[in-house]
This record gives structure tokens, C-alpha cells and sequence, in this order.
């Protein structure tokens, strides 16, 4: 269970950060390579490159090289869900939590 905790801890801040979230509004639609992603933000490429890190690094999503491209996709079906436990009984009070609580489900 410990580390079932610090599993979902890491989803829950990389959620904390509204570029994040914007990003998996986005990669909802389908994958897209960093560029088309970063397009909307302020921010150099390595910054946010920096926010794919993390939401890769607990498996929101992932990157896959395709040739000189390196699309980025939300994942849908993950192996290990942290939050298992408790979506079920999850009261969320924004419809992105509700959604991305869905959307892990698949």
C-alpha cells in the first residue's frame, strides 16, 4: 500500500500544474508531437519538455519515436493504476478530475 501512495501521489502533482492538465485535455483528442503541444504556451521547448517528464514519469503518457518525430499520446490502458482504490468513490468537484478519473478506467 506505501507504495501504491507514492504512486498516486505523483499523478495527483503532476495534475496539481494547469499546463499539465492542458496538455492531457489535449493528447484526449489524440497524440501529437512536443511542438504541436507546446504551441499554446509561453515557454521554451526545454521547459516543457520538462512537463511531458513528469507526466510521463508516472505514466499519464507516453512518447514513442516515429522516425525524426517523437509523438506523445495519453494512456488509456495502464497496467498498474494507483488510484484504483479509490475512483470509485472519488467526489470530484471539477469535470477535468472526473474525466481523466474515466478516462484512466479504459
Amino acid at each position: 500500500m506505501p507504495n501504491q501512495s507514492v504512486e498516486l501521489n505523483r499523478v495527483f502533482q503532476a495534475l496539481a500544474d494547469p499546463t499539465r492538465r492542458a496538455v492531457l485535455e489535449r493528447l484526449n483528442r489524440g497524440p501529437a508531437p512536443m511542438s504541436e503541444l507546446a504551441e499554446p504556451f509561453d515557454m521554451a521547448l526545454p521547459s516543457f519538455s520538462q512537463h511531458l517528464d513528469v507526466l510521463e514519469d508516472c505514466g499519464l503518457v507516453r512518447s514513442s519515436k516515429e522516425g525524426r518525430a517523437e509523438p506523445t499520446s495519453f494512456r488509456r490502458n495502464r497496467s498498474k493504476s494507483p488510484g484504483i482504490g479509490w475512483q470509485s468513490s472519488a467526489r470530484c468537484g471539477s469535470a477535468a478530475s472526473t474525466k481523466w478519473i474515466t478516462m484512466s478506467r479504459l
